[in-house]
């Protein structure tokens, strides 16, 4: 080749790598927020002012200065001095319970049989004779007898329509005679196997119906249609996001539910992070033994790599199986559901396949039970890391603690079912076994990680409430002063870590969230107020500003507030 083409083709080369980064120009970013305080949560604890985003991941994170001189965006947010968080993980909770609850009467917070009957009565006006009346949220701890009720205040207000209503943590069900004789459910009902059917003292039912009593009833209830449950899933995954939840741990799903994740994914409707825990043995279990663990979509959207056990049932329905009798029912020690052998196998089963095992375990013989389980299975498949999960872990044995840390078993814990709990716990379980009860700070201690979530709808969803009872351990009303046994007290950052970098090693994410680093996905919250600096008090009170998640706002408090 003469000299004259080499500096032809010289020249061209030249201008086409120019020309090829400028194309790749890594200056240009989808997003920049600064001039904010920035709560990276990483080892370090740093805290900047400003990150950089692309591709739904953050690029850089830093001051002001550097980000804004490194990249340039069309999207910049001034954060005018905000503060930002990771996105929050619930690590525990129920969409479809949520969404459901917010389409049929709420009863949390009501203070009587009453006051539950006029808004059945309500009800009753809007619909036709024989159609089923839904509600959930009643707790007799908040009413002036705090006795479980009966079916005659709701025949009184529904004679012709079978009424069902849930406990607020889902252990039990109180329905009128309607429902009842539409089940066929009589004095000579037998109790099924982990459930107990309430009856008065001529040996008849009450209407109330604990645990696996409640399918008698709830199995007659027609089946809502695919559309409603997505309509449902739509109402949680827009209510979560309002609060600046960006990734829920849902503890309990079949196939079906999953499919509706998949199309409301697809769709567009909704940008949402969902970790499943399949409800227990079953067709979708066994669906997925087939297939193996999902992670459907590259950005993470749904995973699928976890079945939920149930090993008791609830403190407050008397259900949690205890190691010795309730203190305030001396010949009832609560219901186990599943036996030591069962969770055992289904575990060993679950491991051999790639799967997670989050077992409920609320009373300390059900979490005595679970660990033994659990520590059998860990010796058949000893391999690192299974991150095995109690869920609740509400009532622990002193002698247990240290079990959880040793085979590396995570506590997943609701800090707010301490402070709805706590002025009836002491009664259910004594002084001494109250001291094991609500551990965080023992856990803690002892080198075990919580992850952090509320049991929704069972609770409020705002994840702040859960910080506040985690750092104080008391209710709204500052009560009881210095807290319910606060020596289990956690600080603030405790707390968030519980729904950030915690959550997301129980779900075997700590790769892709729960800090604010490069390399993560771009999942945060923008505060008008620095929430780990403000007076614990004002926790109650605010409200995010901003949700974004893979760097699109899906939320946005000045725009369209969720589910209005």
């Amino acid at each position: 080749m003469n000299p004259r083409n080499i500096f032809i083709l010289f020249v061209v080369m030249t201008i086409a790598t120019i020309g090829y980064f400028i194309m790749i120009d890594d200056t240009a970013v989808d997003m920049i927020v600064h001039n904010g305080t920035i709560y990276t949560m990483n080892q370090e604890n740093d805290i900047v002012e400003a990150l950089a985003i692309g591709k739904g991941k953050i690029i850089a994170a830093g001051t002001n200065d550097e980000i804004m001189q490194l990249y340039e965006s069309e999207n910049v947010i001034d954060l005018q001095e905000r503060t930002v968080i990771p996105g929050l993980t619930d690590a525990h909770a129920h969409m479809l319970g949520l969404g459901t609850s917010m389409m049929i009467i709420n009863l949390v917070g009501t203070q009587s049989e009453e006051e539950i009957a006029e808004l059945v009565r309500e009800e009753v006006a809007d619909i036709e004779p024989g159609e089923w009346i839904r509600g959930r949220g009643w707790d007799q701890n908040h009413w002036p007898e705090r006795e479980f009720p009966d079916h005659s205040v709701l025949d009184r207000v529904a004679p012709d329509n079978p009424v069902y209503l849930t406990r607020v943590d889902g252990h039990a069900a109180w329905v009128n005679s309607k429902a009842l004789e539409q089940a066929g459910v009589t004095h000579d009902t037998p109790d099924p196997d982990g459930g107990r059917i309430i009856h008065d003292t001529d040996g008849n039912p009450t209407g109330v119906l604990i645990d696996a009593a409640m399918g008698l009833v709830s199995n007659q209830i027609p089946d809502p249609t695919p559309s409603q449950k997505r309509e449902a899933l739509q109402l949680a995954i827009n209510e979560c996001l309002s609060y600046g939840i960006t990734t829920v741990h849902d503890m309990g799903i079949d196939l079906e539910t999953i499919d509706i994740y998949r199309d409301i994914i697809r769709s567009g409707d909704s940008v949402f992070r969902l970790y499943a825990a399949i409800d227990g043995p079953g067709d979708t279990w066994e669906h997925f033994l087939q297939r193996g663990p999902l992670t459907w979509q590259a950005r993470n959207m749904l995973t699928v790599r976890s079945i939920k056990l149930y090993s008791d049932g609830a403190l407050g329905s008397r259900g949690a199986a205890l190691i010795e009798p309730y203190s305030d029912e001396l010949e009832n020690d609560g219901l186990l559901l599943k036996s030591e052998d069962e969770i055992f196998d289904i575990t060993v089963q679950a491991l051999e396949n790639g799967f997670q095992v989050c077992t409920h375990a609320i009373g300390d013989r059900a979490n005595r039970v679970v660990l033994n389980a659990y520590e059998r299975a860990l010796r058949r498949i000893p391999a690192h890391n299974h991150r095995l999960r109690i869920e609740h872990a509400q009532v622990v044995h002193p002698d247990d603690f240290m079990r959880f840390r040793e085979y590396g078993i995570i506590p997943s814990m609701q800090p707010i079912h301490c402070t709805s709990d706590m002025f009836w716990a002491l009664d259910r379980l004594g002084a001494e076994r109250a001291e094991g009860a609500y551990a965080w700070r023992t856990f803690i201690e002892q080198g075990s990680i919580i992850a952090g979530g509320s049991d929704f709808p069972v609770e409020p969803v705002n994840p702040l409430l859960g910080i506040f009872a985690a750092e104080t351990r008391q209710d709204e009303n500052f009560e009881p002063e210095g807290g319910w046994y606060p020596g289990q007290r956690v600080t603030r950052e405790e707390a968030f870590r519980m729904m950030t970098t915690w959550a997301a090693y129980a779900s075997f994410e700590e790769g892709l969230k729960g800090t604010l680093e490069a390399g993560m996905l771009a999942d945060f919250v923008i505060y008008p107020d620095d929430v780990m600096q403000v007076d614990v008090s004002e926790l109650l009170h605010i409200r995010p500003d901003q949700t974004i998640l893979g760097g699109t706002i899906v939320y946005d408090r000045n725009a369209v507030p969720a589910n209005d």
